[in-house]
């Protein structure tokens, strides 16, 4: 499934003759983490593919439209943090056709503290990624992870790489292979359940 990494991460040709510390020079922030996340991934030992996309297409929904993807099949990993000090945070892996259940089923794993979903910014420093990109894989080693259930069942599933250049196509069962995660079964709901009341 993956091709050679040279040729995912575009070094080929004239580029693959110049000095590393060149190419190191003019590598983004986002090659930078796409990098990391591939080493993540490869050391997870499973085939991938790496697509490559058009940065403003990066979001779920426009990504699956773009290209053709079934959004059954997209899965968003959406970052979570508690609204007080001192500040916990977790990582829930779910479809992008269900919604998170932040307010009970997240809350009750992270021992009832009040949530939110972290601010871009927040992201951004926890992770070293961009929305739009983020991904479960290269995460903080001490961050807890949480997949719904209900991605496991799916033969394949897309999940970012840490840039919004691109996305990952892989088997779920990647996601068992990772040293912090845990299959939690309803972390999600429908799209179109109600939230229920935000327990005090």
């Amino acid at each position: 499934m993956p091709s050679n990494p040279r040729t995912m991460f575009g070094i080929g040709g004239d580029v693959e003759a110049r000095a590393t510390d060149i190419l190191a020079n003019r590598m983004t922030d986002g090659d930078a983490i796409e990098r990391r996340v591939i080493q993540a991934l490869e050391a997870l030992g499973l085939p991938y593919e790496l697509m490559r996309i058009d940065p403003a297409f990066a979001d779920t929904a426009a990504c699956c439209q773009r290209y053709a993807l079934p959004l059954d099949s997209a899965a968003n990993t959406l970052m979570v943090a508690s609204r007080k000090e001192p500040k916990q945070h977790c990582a829930c892996v779910v479809k992008a056709t269900s919604r998170l259940d932040v307010n009970h089923a997240v809350r009750k794993l992270m021992g009832g503290s009040r949530l939110s979903f972290a601010s871009a910014e927040e992201t951004m420093r926890l992770t070293g990624m961009m929305i739009g990109g983020v991904t479960v894989f290269a995460l903080p080693p001490t961050l807890p992870i949480y997949i719904d259930a209900a991605v496991m069942e799916r033969a394949w599933v897309v999940l970012g790489s840490g840039s919004r250049s691109s996305k990952i196509k892989v088997s779920p069962e990647v996601l068992a292979r990772l040293g912090n995660a845990t299959i939690v079964a309803n972390l999600a709901l429908p799209l179109d359940a109600s939230p229920g009341p935000d327990p005090r």
